[in-house]
């Protein structure tokens, strides 16, 4: 392997990696995708290579492995034995939020870093440990090129009524307005609809990236016009532990009449709210579609409920609609949500052929529907790739 680049994705007690060979061509191959898992508790790695056969498993203790610097260690001596003839050109990162002054990934600099800190409090939960990776790669190899890559950045096509809040105008000078999220999944999704669906891929397409976190996107000629998240990853559609759109007065109740603090707001809004909070029972999904418990349906109506909600929506923002993508985990994964969103959503001119939405799709719609619907699988990761070759010039 001549030479390679190395896609990070950090979480609070995980860190996702995924290693591209750059040919020739200038093509990208992934040759080895994992992640180091349960930093903090009971740390582990799981690889593939990009046939997904298995080339690593491995545990630790927490005194061995307990932050993401370790974690990273323990990667980069893992891919030295893997790949010791590869040179590792650079590194590209996933950073959920780059504010109003970043719209197209950048090299990493000192100064760009001290900017990535200030958007903390928007994304309190992803980009301290977004940064976390960085610097854990500074300290292993400080002259290895980094570049970040932003969630946010995607959405900046949209014009400024569609990011204003009902503020004084004033706060939205001051960076409080709508961003948008999932960024990365969606221009992934744009790129790759002209080779799996050219017939919608200048047309008006709402993309729904259905996961634990969960967004939708109104998409005309490949580009964001609307989208349901806003400041912060909590608005829009129900999430696995996010309530999604709410009247901002809750939070002022909760502060006045509940005497809850802000940090106590902050741990129910994030964490134990969405499918969690709703069921009582967890935020998975699969084991809410398994359950009996009436309360795992009502978490299940109200998220298919949310998402036509946001369909509708998104649709006027576009003038009409002439597509539906389903993509991530829920979305690609869970034929028993794409059937029940596309059958709420039959008002659209949506028309879902039961076979095709079982076997996967690529279209799970019958052939003569007015309004079409698709399941295409998101990569992040090769997006990050692609951006990172770009940008250091490979």
């Amino acid at each position: 392997m001549a030479s390679a680049i190395l896609v990070l994705n950090a979480g609070s007690s995980s860190l996702k990696f995924s290693i591209f060979e750059v040919a020739a061509d200038r093509d990208l191959h992934a040759v080895a995708v994992g992640q180091v898992e349960g930093l903090g508790t009971a740390p582990r790695l799981k690889a593939r290579d990009g046939n997904g056969q298995r080339i690593a498993e491995l545990q630790w203790s927490n005194s061995e492995v307990s932050n993401h610097a370790q974690a990273l260690q323990q990667i980069a001596s893992l891919l030295r034995s893997r790949f010791h003839g590869g040179i590792l050109a650079g590194v590209g990162h996933r950073v959920v939020h780059g504010g109003p002054d970043y719209s197209a990934p950048l090299l990493v600099s000192p100064q760009a870093m001290q900017q990535l800190e200030t958007f903390i409090p928007l994304a309190p939960l992803h980009q301290p440990h977004n940064l976390a990776a960085i610097r854990a790669v500074q300290e292993v190899q400080p002259d290895l090129p980094q570049v970040a890559c932003f969630d946010t950045a995607f959405h900046r096509t949209q014009d400024r009524v569609a990011q204003l809040y009902g503020l004084p105008y004033e706060y939205y000078e001051r960076g409080i307005r709508r961003y948008g999220f999932h960024g990365l999944s969606y221009e992934y999704i744009a790129s790759s609809l002209p080779q799996i669906a050219p017939e919608i891929a200048d047309g008006r397409v709402v993309v729904a990236h259905l996961g634990s976190g969960a967004s939708m996107c109104a998409m005309h000629g490949g580009r964001s016009v609307g989208s349901s998240m806003g400041f912060t990853a909590l608005d829009g559609l129900l999430m696995g532990t996010r309530p999604g759109n709410m009247d901002p007065g809750i939070v002022l109740y909760l502060l006045q009449q509940e005497g809850l603090s802000a940090k106590q707001i902050e741990d129910l809004l994030y964490k134990k709210s969405g499918l969690l909070g709703l069921s009582g029972i967890g935020n998975d999904m699969r084991v809410l579609l398994a359950s009996d418990e009436t309360r795992a349906r009502l978490a299940i109506d109200h998220f298919v409920y949310r998402i036509n909600r946001e369909l509708g929506a998104l649709a006027a923002v576009l003038g009409g609609l002439d597509a539906l993508v389903f993509t991530a985990g829920i979305g690609e994964n869970s034929t028993r949500i794409r059937e029940l969103v596309c059958r709420q959503a039959a008002w659209s001119g949506i028309e879902l052929d039961s076979a095709t939405n079982a076997s996967g799709g690529p279209r799970i719609s019958l052939a003569g529907s007015r309004t079409s619907a698709w399941v295409v699988p998101t990569n992040e990761e090769l997006m990050i790739a692609r951006h990172t070759r770009q940008l250091l010039g490979l």
